[in-house]
């Protein structure tokens, strides 16, 4: 298990988890026949509980959390793009930025991210201004009782539910929010080796 860990935190610290994710990615992009550079995203957070673990936390009063948030970037399909962990008391306007930042160094043709409403106000504005993208609010349709499935953000809310499949991602055990990030991209990097074994098994 000693070994296991030196090779997780040494991935970890040199890129390697996020750099594998992105390979992944676009490999499965194209075996999909979509471009491998996207143009358009889904943003959403969700928020987690901390286990005793030592480590940033806060308490999200919406969701009633005490524990950290996930916040990602999902392409059309779902497919990670870019995960930032915070404490769970930052509002999601402030985290939104955080994975904006770090979208902006990666991704030449993004234009368009669509989001639900806690993300509504002036972030819009603000992201036009300093990035140039058009952040496009989904909203629930009042005339519709109940659960809705909303154009979009079916996607990514589809992504939390793959990421919760994994034991590990069913809490935040990690001391560093670095470590809860590459833990996503090791999980996701999981999925899509399996996609491409399935599509590569069909393919004549």
């Amino acid at each position: 298990m000693e070994d296991v860990y030196h090779y997780f935190r040494l991935w970890r610290l040199d890129g390697t988890w996020e750099g594998l994710n992105a390979a992944l990615r676009t490999e499965l992009r194209v075996a999909e026949g979509r471009e491998p550079e996207l143009s358009a995203a889904i943003l959403d957070s969700q928020s987690v509980k901390t286990t005793e673990t030592a480590g940033v936390r806060g308490y999200d009063a919406g969701k009633m959390v005490k524990g950290r948030k996930r916040h990602i970037l999902v392409d059309t399909i779902g497919l990670l793009l870019i995960v930032v962990v915070h404490a769970a008391n930052i509002q999601d306007r402030d985290g939104a930025k955080l994975v904006l930042a770090k979208a902006k160094r990666c991704f030449s043709r993004l234009h368009l991210i669509w989001v639900d409403g806690g993300y509504a106000g002036k972030l819009i504005d603000w992201v036009r201004d300093i990035y140039g993208w058009i952040l496009e609010v989904v909203k629930r349709r009042d005339d519709v009782q109940g659960f809705q499935v909303l154009p979009r953000r079916w996607v990514v809310e589809r992504t939390f539910g793959w990421l919760g499949r994994y034991r590990r991602l069913s809490k935040d055990y990690e001391g560093l929010t670095e470590t809860s990030e590459a833990m996503i991209c090791a999980a996701m990097s999981h999925l899509m080796v399996r996609r491409l074994a399935r599509a590569h098994a069909s393919s004549p």
